[in-house]
């Protein structure tokens, strides 16, 4: 321990209490927590920690899950969540623990919760906690820590989380003792929930965490130094250690707090039930926000049913409407924007995939409907202009709207109508499936195949570019809340984590994770993760050993195909090495693909996950599609 440090910080708190008024010395006595340590008993022969602390907060909020990679900084947090029943599964990668959490918090309705290590375990988690930031997930991050004492003095795996994560999070904490854990847990699970949903982080110095004779064995003095000051660091240490652990195990309410999610009001409301009902081309913009508690999503489905007005789902959203609905318009969706007399973006945001709000018709009247108030106007002082903006819920929104609305029905002729530009588009489409490819299997057929064979349960998880963006036209969820994609961040290597939490969430379902041979190469190694906590999951990879998504622009454009190009890579065997079942699939196989894919389910509903190992060609499907 560095006394000469400590011993400068404490000579500069005394040399500045030195003169101070009474008022002063209360303040020091305040800090030091000694006014705290006498209405409060510190237990010194307590065996207990604060992980409990942690478990038990953990289980009063219904958590179920906590996805970890394991760390001696977070090991009571673990094993007291295990003892209250609290699953605790971990996972290869850090990042892929923050993703199955981030899949639990969209598919259960609750917080998602990850637990890892301090430093490198926890800047491994930046780009999944950015992702959730904006795909707007209640998700929370536990990190470990070093000693409260031990910070910025060089310690293992110290760093500056806090200032990391700010940026990142609704809401940052760093426990400063053992009776803080339940207030700020209890405080950070509401804030996650609240307003725009999203990340929050705690961290966790280890000796909040551990018990008191561990504790006090790290801050004992083996040679304190002599005379006055010696004392005084001694008498520190002592209280410093007696402050952190005073009425730690005092009873506490771990309840959960209020969550605040905004409405819309009546007037604003009404409003939009009288531009709905007058409007003879309204369309509907689906979001992720719209499956967002508290709202089921059934019930939001029969909302948008008996208002009749077509629908483009996105996101979470897809399969809000079944497979097969006569609203669900998959196709043709910028012609549809410039038609329509009134459009409502229910959690829809006016970003890059909308083009920043350019495919909006300025005649068109517009409803903007979003809890977060920077998404809900964004780009609307340049390309787009709402009639009506309402901070809100969008999926409470649309149930109050289809009730006002009750009786009144969008005209059939104009759904029908577009309807019908989908089902030509899509005869097109089908028509490219058919085509011979230069090589190997065309991915559409594939992909065609695979959607015909897939449950009616089924959960699609998507992490690719090229092959992936080819299934979002040709893949159909059979219901709410069986679409996972990244998000308007757009991260690769979702696939494991998200199939991860899918599987655990539903575990009836069977669970396909869309992959091309990029992505996949992030996250593979959770197919060991997979057979250990048995979830059986489908991957589908798309193997055409390049990165498609840039390389059908940048060779074009900049005439090469520089760090595009990857391998036609064995991944079967790396699924077969992890404990998993990997199949070839090339041409020669055309003809017995549909029994490959149903040997495959057969394989998962008997416990084992399976990796499908597709060799696609190229097709000139989505040309001109671009990935920046």
């Amino acid at each position: 321990f560095d006394t000469f440090c400590l011993e400068m910080e404490i000579a500069t708190a005394l040399g500045c209490s030195v003169g101070f008024t009474f008022g002063g010395l209360v303040f020091v006595a305040y800090k030091l927590g000694l006014l705290y340590q006498l209405f409060h008993k510190t237990e010194t022969q307590s065996p207990r920690h604060g992980g409990e602390s942690v478990a038990e907060v953990l289980r009063a909020h219904g958590v179920k899950f906590v996805f970890t990679l394991v760390g001696g900084h977070i090991s009571p947090i673990l094993v007291a969540c295990e003892k209250l029943g609290i699953r605790i599964v971990d996972t290869r990668h850090e990042a892929t623990a923050v993703f199955a959490a981030d899949a639990v918090a969209r598919l259960s309705g609750t917080v998602g919760v990850a637990a890892v290590t301090a430093g490198p375990g926890l800047t491994n988690t930046v780009t999944a906690v950015k992702n959730a930031q904006m795909a707007e997930s209640p998700l929370l991050l536990i990190g470990g820590a070093a000693g409260t004492l031990l910070q910025g003095r060089g310690a293992l795996q110290d760093i500056d989380q806090m200032s990391l994560f700010k940026p990142l999070c609704k809401f940052c904490a760093s426990v400063r003792s053992v009776r803080e854990i339940v207030p700020t847990m209890r405080k950070a699970l509401a804030i996650a929930q609240s307003g725009t949903p999203g990340p929050v982080f705690i961290e966790f110095p280890i000796d909040t965490l551990y018990p008191f004779h561990l504790v006090s064995k790290e801050f004992g003095v083996k040679n304190p130094p002599k005379g006055i000051m010696g004392k005084v660091v001694t008498w520190y240490l002592h209280n410093h250690l007696k402050n952190l652990f005073a009425g730690a195990w005092e009873t506490r309410d771990v309840s959960p707090l209020p969550v605040h999610i905004p409405q819309a009001t009546d007037d604003q409301v009404q409003k939009c039930i009288e531009l709905v009902s007058r409007a003879k081309k309204p369309v509907i913009l689906l979001g992720s926000q719209a499956t967002l508690p508290p709202t089921p999503a059934d019930d939001i489905r029969v909302a948008l049913e008996s208002l009749g007005i077509p629908c483009f789902l996105g996101g979470m959203s897809r399969g809000m409407l079944g497979r097969n609905s006569p609203l669900h318009i998959r196709q043709n969706r910028k012609h549809a924007l410039k038609d329509a007399d009134l459009v409502l973006l229910a959690g829809t945001v006016c970003d890059f995939r909308l083009s920043y709000g350019r495919v909006l018709n300025r005649r068109s009247k517009i409803i903007a409907v979003n809890r977060d108030k920077t998404q809900l106007l964004k780009n609307s002082d340049m390309f787009w202009k709402p009639n009506v903006t309402i901070q809100g819920d969008a999926g409470s929104f649309l149930l109050r709207l289809s009730k006002g609305l009750m009786g009144h029905k969008c005209s059939e002729d104009w759904p029908q109508r577009l309807k019908a530009g989908d089902i030509t588009k899509e005869k097109a489409n089908r028509g490219k499936a058919d085509e011979k490819t230069d090589c190997h299997l065309n991915p559409l057929s594939v992909l065609h195949c695979v959607d015909e064979l897939m449950a009616d349960d089924s959960i699609i998880v998507a992490d690719g570019g090229d092959f992936v963006g080819s299934a979002a036209y040709i893949m159909r969820p059979r219901g709410p809340l069986r679409w996972l994609d990244p998000g308007a961040f757009g991260t690769l290597g979702v696939g494991g984590g998200f199939a991860l939490g899918a599987k655990l969430c539903r575990p009836e379902s069977e669970v396909w994770i869309i992959y091309g041979d990029g992505s996949l190469g992030y996250s593979v190694a959770e197919f060991d993760t997979f057979t250990r906590h048995k979830t059986p999951v489908i991957a589908l990879v798309g193997n055409d050993a390049c990165w498609s998504q840039i390389s059908r622009e940048q060779v074009p454009i900049l005439g090469s195909n520089v760090a595009c190009g990857l391998a036609f890579t064995d991944y079967h065997i790396v699924a077969d090495g992890y404990g998993g079942k990997g199949t070839l699939i090339g041409r020669e196989d055309e003809d017995k693909l549909d029994d490959i894919i149903k040997e495959a389910q057969k394989e998962t509903r008997e416990g084992r996950a399976t990796l499908l190992n597709v060799l696609i060609g190229k097709t000139n499907f989505r040309e001109g599609s671009i990935s920046v």
